[in-house]
């Protein structure tokens, strides 16, 4: 499957969001570097609690945080709220060929975004140094992306090259963004 064809597909931030959730998002983006940031996207998350702008806003807002245990919490909530519009299981690890090409059908865009949150699950994974839980995302993206359009399969090269040069008591670690 091409994960790089857009063509005649919605993507998520195009859905109306209520504008009062806007408006708190935007405010966060204006004060991020004051902890009222996180009041606001919370407000908008219960305005829009399944809204994948709104989830998208604090997942980054965790992420550059290092917040990450939030983040996972954030982004498994996005997956299941694609998951379910997608009519695919939440557990990315019932994920095959069959699966991906009814969600296709259903909303290309949208079934992106839902493997993106998996790939982007695996980087967190990485950080936390839980190399086999990010190992395991990756080895499934790959072997569902076979032009590697989402990166999955470089990223697992890089984890297992990365792994093989080191020893045990050198644990894989991401520099922050």
């Amino acid at each position: 499957m091409d994960l790089l064809d857009f063509s005649d597909c919605k993507l998520y931030f195009e859905e109306p969001l209520p504008a009062e959730a806007e408006r708190l998002i935007a405010e966060a983006a204006s004060n991020y570097a004051d902890p009222a940031a996180e009041c606001a996207l919370l407000r908008a998350h219960l305005i829009a609690p399944e809204h994948l702008t709104v989830l998208v806003a604090l997942y980054r807002y965790y992420f550059y945080r290092h917040r990450l245990d939030e983040v996972l919490i954030v982004a498994e909530h996005a997956k299941r709220v694609a998951a379910r519009h997608l009519g695919i299981p939440a557990d990315w690890r019932l994920l095959d060929e069959n699966r991906l090409g009814a969600a296709a059908a259903i909303s290309f865009g949208l079934l992106r975004f839902y493997l993106l949150a998996v790939k982007a699950e695996s980087v967190v994974l990485l950080r936390q140094g839980r190399i086999a839980e990010s190992r395991d995302r990756l080895i499934l993206l790959a072997s569902l992306d076979s032009h590697d359009h989402l990166g999955a399969a470089k990223l697992l090269e890089v984890v297992d090259e990365f792994q093989s040069d080191t020893t045990e008591e050198t644990p894989l670690t991401l520099a922050a963004a």
